[in-house]
């Protein structure tokens, strides 16, 4: 299975150590470019190189849809995805971005004043949250069979929609954007729900898609939920079976 390579590590738990040939998460190198300039160096689960690449400029806001997209190609090798514009004066960073899942230094003032509040509205119930956390946890193919995945699902209250896996939490949001752009699926008020930690980076990434409701097993950040509070986005975290925290906006869960 592409993600996954095979290794063999000792078992020690309370008997004779013995020696099992399992799977551990593939980690690779990969570059975007685009228009022939290299713009970003991901480390990630090496497929879906596609999906990711989409996402990644589309969440950045260097496009706004496949419309803007002439030519995708991934290398032979699946190191690199080359994307040609329409646009050939698209304004590219003038350095090369290198992610690490991090927020990156960005501050409230920075991100809180240049983006207005999402308009799209949705709701949802505690135990529909619950129910789709759980599937997201059973479709997480990877992940089962190698663990040290993270995945990230596209949902509405009552089924998911689109899931992805990759090493990096911020990667899946990526790969997510692209596979809905590659479906044309609308993501403005829909659910998300991701199993790593929601930082700032993540919470920007969810305010490009529109989902007013976001959730993860983990925790929130404090700058993400001073965030999401600007933004009018609701943040469910510690979603586990019947438990969860709401960090913002409660009444898209709890009702007015």
């Amino acid at each position: 299975m592409s993600g996954i390579k095979a290794t063999k590590y000792i078992n020690v738990n309370g008997r004779a150590p013995q020696t099992v040939d399992g799977e551990v998460a593939e980690e690779a190198l990969a570059c975007i470019s685009v228009n022939g300039q290299e713009l970003a160096t991901f480390m990630c689960s090496p497929c879906d190189l596609d999906k990711m690449a989409l996402g990644f400029l589309y969440n950045e806001g260097l496009i706004q849809g496949l419309a803007d997209v002439r030519q995708l190609r991934v290398s032979a090798q699946e190191s690199c995805v080359d994307v040609w514009l329409h646009d050939v004066d698209v304004e590219l960073p003038r350095r090369a971005i290198v992610t690490a899942g991090c927020g990156g230094g960005v501050t409230f003032d920075d991100l809180s004043q240049k983006h207005e509040p999402i308009e799209a509205t949705a709701a949802a119930a505690p135990e529909q949250l619950s129910a789709l956390m759980r599937q997201m946890h059973l479709g997480a193919e990877l992940y089962q069979q190698a663990r040290g995945v993270h995945t990230a699902v596209l949902a509405d209250p009552d089924q998911i929609l689109i899931q992805v896996e990759d090493i990096g939490r911020h990667n899946c949001l990526d790969k997510l954007m692209g596979a809905a752009l590659q479906a044309g699926m609308e993501t403005r008020g829909k659910i998300l729900l991701s199993s790593g930690r929601i930082s700032s980076e993540m919470i920007n990434k969810a305010r490009r898609f529109e989902t007013p409701i976001v959730c993860s097993r983990t925790s929130p950040t404090s700058l993400s939920v001073a965030l999401a509070d600007a933004w009018n986005i609701t943040i469910v975290a510690y979603l586990r079976q019947d438990r969860m925290r709401i960090y913002t906006h409660p009444a898209r869960i709890l009702g007015d």
